[in-house]
């Protein structure tokens, strides 16, 4: 089980592609392996022939435990060998029947995109077909998925299957008239928490994958004892560069815009301050060799947030097209793991909203991330007239462990002189 992202542990090997005695090439796709991030492709390493599969379709493999075993083909093992898709849930006990009053409030499920089949879709083994994300959701909300009918491919159970029935299990829920409690024996075992209710006037969205590893990653990035530093950029000079840039680079089709300019300098200067470039790890501070700048960006999903490698390196050109391509492909799912991974540094633009400043959430394990408001016009004095000039408000996000208040502000510092001088961006 090989480390698929930085914050792996286990991966749940979801589905075996290929079958014991299957001439292996290297680069095959010999497994699908879940991560808490994504759905990743295993490949082979090496050529031979695939004598053994050692663990279970569906079973979570902690990193660096064998999976499978390639030889030349002369200790070829079928007995226990796992199954290529994972055995199907334990049934759950038959519900009770449940009145519904005639004056509730009805709970409209979504309906699916295809006509959904009069009953669920078996393999002729009798195992159900079902995705891996499906599965995950339906085991973490108690579905038994013998009772959901597949609308995919030849009955294929998928996540927005599995998302009707959560929809409808707690409709049910919500329709069973509450009972006086009956007393507890003085010796009971502890109950598990009900499912919450769906009320008439509330209706429970089920949660995506990419929203729960957020939830779970940015709750852990509290218990990090950080402080926050606020600047104030005058953006006058940058929007006239990045107009001048723009013009000159019109008949290429590449367009400049400021988050790219943002993007760019938050590199320089972080390889002018490598102290800030840096994260806590296991009671040591980590410097690292790369500037990757991670730039976040917003789905219907949730948060994503993919990393320009080595963004000290690159042309602004290159960065444009880069963060453009990737935030393409991050609003569309088609993210890899290695285009959200290795960030040493995190920028989180707002200004497209309106929002004056903010303060944003460090994603571990970096020790800092920028959050980059709107611009706005404040009054200024020049040559005793009155003037405006347009200004952005930079809020820094600090890991106390790894930075102290005036280092993290000498990089603050340096980054708005940046900006405020931006032909010292492209040096």
């Amino acid at each position: 089980m090989p480390r698929l992202s930085d914050t792996m542990e286990e991966g749940e090997l979801s589905r075996w592609m290929k079958q014991v005695g299957d001439e292996i090439h290297k680069g095959d796709v010999l497994a699908e392996i879940e991560t808490d991030k994504a759905t990743m492709d295993l490949e082979a390493f090496d050529n031979g022939i695939l004598e053994q599969l050692l663990v279970v379709a569906g079973a979570l493999v902690p990193i660096g435990e064998p999976v499978a075993r390639i030889g030349d083909g002369s200790n070829i093992v079928t007995e226990g060998a796992a199954p290529a898709t994972p055995a199907a849930p334990a049934a759950a006990a038959p519900a009770a029947p449940v009145a519904v009053a005639a004056a509730a409030t009805p709970i409209v499920i979504p309906p699916a995109d295809t006509p959904t089949p009069a009953t669920p879709t078996a393999t002729q083994t009798g195992e159900l077909r079902t995705s891996p994300l499906a599965r995950k959701i339906g085991r973490e909300h108690g579905i038994d998925l013998h009772t959901v009918a597949g609308t995919g491919p030849q009955g294929r159970i998928t996540r927005t299957d599995v998302d009707r029935a959560i929809l409808a299990q707690e409709a049910a829920a919500s329709a069973v008239p509450t009972a006086p409690p009956a007393a507890a024996p003085a010796a009971a075992a502890p109950v598990a928490a009900a499912p919450a209710v769906v009320s008439a006037d509330s209706v429970s969205v089920p949660v995506s994958r990419i929203r729960a590893v957020t939830a779970r990653r940015l709750t852990e990035s509290q218990a990090v004892p950080h402080f926050f530093l606020t600047g104030v950029v005058s953006v006058e000079r940058l929007v006239a560069f990045r107009a001048d840039v723009n013009e000159s680079l019109a008949a290429l089709g590449t367009k400049i815009s400021l988050n790219d300019l943002f993007v760019r300098a938050s590199a320089v200067a972080l390889r002018a301050h490598p102290e800030v470039n840096a994260s806590w790890g296991d009671g040591v501070i980590l410097r690292h060799n790369h500037v990757n700048v991670g730039v976040a960006v917003a789905t219907d999903d949730g948060l994503l947030v993919p990393v320009v490698v080595d963004a000290d390196q690159k042309s602004l050109g290159a960065i444009a097209a880069e963060t453009r391509a990737l935030a393409g492909l991050a609003r569309t799912g088609s993210l890899s793991l290695a285009q959200m991974s290795g960030g040493t540094f995190t920028i989180s633009n707002l200004g497209m909203f309106g929002i004056d400043s903010f303060t944003a959430v460090l994603n571990p394990p970096e020790a800092g991330i920028l959050a980059i408001g709107a611009a706005s016009d404040v009054p200024a004095v020049r040559d005793g007239v009155l003037v405006t000039v347009p200004t952005v408000k930079i809020t820094l996000t600090v890991d106390h462990r790894v930075l102290d208040g005036a280092v993290a502000a000498a990089f603050l510092r340096d980054l708005t002189t940046l900006l405020e001088e931006p032909l010292r961006i492209v040096l």
